[in-house]
């Protein structure tokens, strides 16, 4: 993925989109299940939806309140992550850089700036969530959280947001990288090229996906626990600890798994597909020339 970035960055943020939107109710379960917040009783077709999977339910229940900008954020941001952190990677290796520099620096670098960038809206459609609230969309949840904690409440939990972005997209692209140079490239010449390849990627980006969405779940843990409780990260810690013990680590784990491994997952798969279609029909017209 890494030589063609600089001449794709249409395709990463299409990808990026895509991945976001389809995302959007499964992030929307694990930031009600991660925050602990408390889900009233819900009922569909009649019935009482046990409270076990009810974040899950509510994820995909309207109103989606919040969803524009939630998939706003996602998009813009993990786009910049990939697409800079490919790109950077290139760069790096053509200035004479080792390969676990190339890989680690961008993301690291990228990632911690994208976060605190996009943390205001990270809050505020969190916030948004949560039912005690009732607040109808992500202007409110803003005006909410400044008229309460003032223009740095929009910044609170951004320490444990970095701490959970950087690790998680650093983990992810490095994953991306080592699988891309160790798993078997498809032979153009096989007539099963164009699902080896799919199967290829798909391998190659569940594995990323996964990776940086366990790595980091306690951290998503703390950091959406801040912004309910206001807390400062050490308190949050405390809190949590007394209250959960370490179990606290994996609390929303499945809900994050899905809602974080899917959308990263299919950031990068999308992402190879695209690319490689571009290539695919450029390619084409170059013969046809």
């Amino acid at each position: 993925m890494g030589p063609a970035a600089k001449e794709h960055p249409k395709q990463y943020f299409a990808a990026s989109a895509l991945a976001s939107a389809l995302g959007y109710p499964l992030w929307r379960a694990a930031a009600i299940g991660q925050s602990g917040f408390q889900m009233n009783s819900l009922q569909v077709g009649g019935m009482t939806v046990p409270r076990a999977v009810t974040p899950y339910v509510y994820g995909f229940l309207p109103p989606y309140k919040g969803m524009a900008a939630t998939v706003f954020g996602m998009t813009w941001a993990r786009a910049a992550i990939f697409w800079m952190s490919d790109y950077g990677h290139d760069v790096l290796l053509s200035q004479g850089y080792s390969k676990s520099v190339a890989t680690v620096a961008p993301p690291l670098a990228v990632s911690a700036m994208v976060q605190v960038m996009n943390q205001p809206i990270v809050r505020s459609t969190v916030t948004l969530q949560d039912p005690k609230y009732n607040l109808p969309n992500v202007f409110s949840s803003i005006r909410q959280i400044y008229s309460t904690h003032g223009v740095f409440g929009l910044w609170h939990g951004t320490t444990a947001g970095i701490l959970k972005t950087v690790p998680k997209y650093v983990t992810a692209i490095a994953i991306k990288d080592i699988m891309e140079e160790t798993l078997a490239k498809p032979d153009p010449s096989s007539p099963t090229y164009e699902s080896d390849r799919f199967y290829r990627s798909i391998i190659k980006s569940a594995t990323a996906g996964v990776a940086g969405a366990a790595l980091t779940n306690p951290l998503d843990v703390i950091r959406n626990e801040q912004f309910k409780t206001q807390l400062g990260i050490r308190s949050t810690v405390k809190h949590l600890w007394s209250e959960m013990g370490p179990k606290f680590m994996i609390r929303g784990l499945g809900k994050n798994m899905i809602a974080v491994a899917m959308p990263v997952g299919m950031t990068i798969f999308f992402t190879d597909l695209f690319v490689q279609r571009s290539i695919d029909e450029n390619n084409k017209q170059s013969l046809a020339n």
